[in-house]
């Protein structure tokens, strides 16, 4: 049997967006149909001849609008960058896409500047969840997680905050990885919070989150090592983030623990809260990311606050209100927890818990500002824990029919990137079994 060339992906992807019609608007800023078509008839060449250039050469790749790309301008979902001057040069990691034979697609749609895990864009329309378009996409990188789990790209490349790339992955159905901070370089991405953003892939499988991974951080791709979830030791974060969750997903989380328990990983019930919740208490009032937000738009706040979403200059606003004694002392406390959450999973594998605690609202249902915040914080709530903790989290689709996607979370130990995708591969096989 032949295989499928990257030309004809590509030409499958660009006929689902045309067909979208509105809504491939929606869910792209930008469609790269000529220079898509270019790299992949040069993919094909490379196959044919034998030469791949590595895991990622001919795929289809989307990447959120926040990165830079040369010749363009960078608008970050924002209407206020519609004009901006443009890139002088492309992203570091979109340049070491490139390198590695990717096929760009495309920029994918966002909140505006990234500021809301709930994926609404007043400026450039809202992407409908792939799995129930009147639904929400999560966010912020809503037409990342729209174009993989729509066919219109394999990976999706998007930023993660306070959950950015993992919530928009448990609504769609998908896996999303967030990497070790360092791990990726941020050059060339418009920032949201220098402490917190980090960069990975959405997709399909883990597989190919480790194939993006190794491209996004320039390190030589090799084979994730097998693992096996028999004598895996897994501890549940229960309490505080597993409280205000939706039936259908503590359901399905629970049928995926004991699957996991018949398989024979060891599950233990972890009384975390202590350290879990310290990230809501330090920052009550104010956090990491609205300060720094408001110091990154210190001067469009001010002069042209009539571009903003009012919600996002809201969150910015409150930023600017943080005074720097106490912006210290989170930096301060943060740096102390992290070796103490260190210290109470070494006897751990992963964390698990749910990726967000409900299935995604109806778009109609989050227009309202109190609703619409409400929303936003408990969707961050589980996800931002382990961007203040900076520790490598992946998300995994959980089986659930015909209805809306729900995520399982699995949380590494620091600096163990690869070791969580070789586990999450583990857990993924086991969990597509049955």
């Amino acid at each position: 049997m032949s295989m499928i060339t990257s030309t004809q992906k590509l030409e499958a992807a660009l006929t689902e967006i045309a067909a979208a019609g509105d809504e491939g608007r929606r869910i792209f800023t930008r469609v790269y149909a000529n220079e898509a078509r270019a790299a992949a008839k040069a993919a094909d060449a490379r196959a044919a001849s034998g030469k791949p250039l590595g895991p990622l050469d001919g795929r289809i790749v989307s990447i959120k609008d926040l990165f830079d790309v040369a010749g363009e301008a960078t608008t970050a979902g924002s209407a206020l960058l519609r004009d901006a001057e443009p890139a002088a040069r492309d992203a570091v990691v979109v340049s070491r896409l490139r390198a590695a034979g990717a096929v760009i697609i495309g920029k994918t749609n966002m909140t505006e500047f990234a500021f809301s895990g709930v994926g609404i864009n007043p400026h450039y329309g809202t992407p409908g969840n792939a799995k129930d378009a009147m639904c929400i996409p999560g966010g912020s990188s809503s037409g990342a997680g729209v174009s993989v789990a729509r066919g219109m790209a394999e990976i999706a490349i998007g930023s993660d905050t306070g959950g950015s790339v993992r919530i928009p992955s448990a609504l769609n159905g998908l896996v999303g990885f967030k990497p070790t901070q360092a791990r990726v370089t941020r050059e060339g991405a418009f920032p949201l919070s220098f402490t917190l953003d980090t960069i990975g892939p959405l997709c399909r499988s883990v597989a190919d989150a480790a194939a993006a991974d190794s491209v996004l951080a320039a390190t030589a791709h090799e084979p994730l090592p097998q693992r096996n979830v028999r004598g895996l030791r897994l501890g549940v974060a229960r309490g505080l983030l597993f409280s205000q969750a939706d039936g259908e997903v503590l359901t399905a989380v629970e049928q995926a623990l004991e699957r996991l328990a018949k398989a024979g990983a060891n599950i233990s019930n972890e009384a975390l809260d202590d350290l879990l919740g310290e990230p809501f208490r330090l920052q009550e009032r104010g956090t990491l990311v609205a300060a720094e937000a408001a110091w990154i738009h210190r001067q469009w706040a001010d002069s042209q606050p009539d571009a903003y979403d009012p919600i996002v200059l809201g969150r910015i606003r409150r930023g600017q209100t943080l005074d720097a004694a106490s912006y210290v002392g989170i930096q301060q406390a943060r740096a102390a927890l992290l070796p103490a959450l260190d210290a109470r999973m070494a006897g751990l594998d992963a964390l698990l818990l749910p990726t967000v605690p409900m299935l995604a609202p109806r778009i109609d249902a989050v227009q309202n500002e109190e609703v619409f915040l409400r929303t936003n914080a408990l969707l961050l709530r589980n996800p931002s824990v382990f961007n203040f903790f900076d520790l490598p989290a992946l998300s995994l689709p959980l089986p659930r029919g015909n209805g809306l996607a729900v995520g399982l979370m699995l949380v590494g130990r620091r600096g163990a990137d690869r070791d969580l995708l070789a586990l999450g591969a583990a857990v993924e096989r086991e969990l597509g079994q049955h």
